[in-house]
């Protein structure tokens, strides 16, 4: 059964919704970078000045979105990227691109701060989830959270490497949203005049980090909290943590936030199945680069030895295009799924990952692409 709203046949139109129906902090969160988001505007404009090459003449048998990774097939390119606190840009968000994405067969990866169990996403997913890790401090939770993971069927671990410091992101700091959290008189006023938001969280119950649940003391006021969740995680990799993680971890092992060849050449030599090139959604480091520069700059040499994959930026099908035509084996979308369900409830996903596949399957007939590994043929460079 379709869910696709024509209403709504972009990001920018969901986003817009999305707006519309959520209270300012909320928005800020999702939309937000750092600094002055020079990173953040850099990653959509630089994944859209790539051009891709059309033949027009000839035969052409039509295209197939379907992909193979990591011994899975999935009806097409793109997944769900990991995002914490969904619950807080609209109540039961996480479930509801979960099942989303087990309906469309592409892969949800679950963040450690998201607001939805490991248990309740291999419960919606059937097990067929990966896992987004924060690294713990100390071994204990770490592998606790692992073994969670692997009895619920999960097959594939992310592990972040582009958190070492807590950003600086000055829409937060002002709505309250840093460390600690506060909730001022104008956040309550924008919950007061959102009142579908607001009865949505009533019913849902306050948005926690229910997978970290287990491990936070009863008890604690938001300050506390977040004094708990800073000391729990330790945010920067090193060659001994992922040595360690991989010889814990029996399936797939995938670092995110790779931009540099030194990073790619590690995560190589550690034995990592995947990487993603990220920057975090431009939510880390504003003098960085787009996600899409590196990306071109790393497939020449470590495509083929490890799966290369990306997100930041993708907004659409042809943003997808674009990322595996500079090399890409997949790609991952955070906010687009998520302007979907803010701006469509619980059937936005569907319709968000319809859409992407109505835009990605228009480019490929357009350029006589018959498979996804096709893509890098009609880069023009």
């Amino acid at each position: 059964m379709s869910r696709f709203n024509s209403e709504y046949p972009s990001a920018e139109h969901l986003m817009a919704k999305a707006r519309r129906r959520m209270p300012g902090f909320a928005y800020d969160y999702l939309t937000g970078g750092c600094f002055s988001e020079v990173n953040l505007d850099r990653n959509i404009a630089d994944i859209r000045n790539i051009q891709l090459k059309p033949w027009y003449l000839g035969d052409f048998d039509g295209a197939s979105q379907e992909t193979e990774l990591f011994g899975e097939t999935y009806d097409s390119a793109f997944g769900v990227a990991p995002v914490g606190l969904q619950g807080l840009m609209w109540p039961k968000s996480c479930e509801y691109l979960a099942k989303a994405a087990k309906d469309h067969n592409i892969p949800f990866v679950l963040s450690t701060v998201g607001t939805a169990s490991i248990e309740t996403i291999a419960e919606i997913t059937e097990g067929k989830f990966w896992f987004q890790l924060y690294h713990p401090a100390e071994d204990e939770l770490r592998d606790k959270l692992l073994e969670r993971a692997w009895e619920a069927g999960c097959k594939t671990l992310v592990i972040l490497a582009d958190t070492p410091t807590f950003a600086y992101r000055p829409k937060e700091i002002r709505n309250g949203l840093s460390i600690p959290p506060r909730m001022s008189l104008r956040n309550v006023f924008q919950m007061c005049t959102h009142p579908v938001w607001s009865l949505s969280q009533l019913a849902a119950g306050s948005p926690e980090f229910k997978t970290m649940k287990p491990y936070i003391p009863k008890g604690l006021n938001l300050k506390h909290l977040a004094q708990f969740m800073n000391k729990t995680f330790s945010g920067r990799l090193t060659e001994t943590k992922i040595k360690a993680l991989r010889d814990k971890w029996k399936g797939n092992l995938v670092i995110k936030g790779i931009v540099n060849a030194d990073d790619a050449e590690m995560a190589v030599k550690l034995g990592c199945d995947g990487m993603i090139v990220s920057n975090h959604g431009g939510r880390q480091l504003d003098r960085g680069q787009s996600t899409i520069e590196p990306l071109k700059a790393l497939a020449p040499e470590f495509k083929g030895k490890i799966k290369l994959m990306i997100d930041g930026g993708i907004r659409g099908g042809d943003d997808v295009g674009s990322a595996l035509a500079c090399g890409a084996d997949f790609t991952f979308m955070g906010r687009t799924p998520m302007y979907g369900v803010c701006a469509l409830g619980e059937y936005g996903g569907h319709h968000t990952f319809e859409m992407t596949k109505k835009q990605l399957q228009q480019v490929m007939e357009q350029i006589a692409c018959e498979k996804i590994e096709d893509f890098p043929k009609h880069l023009i460079s």
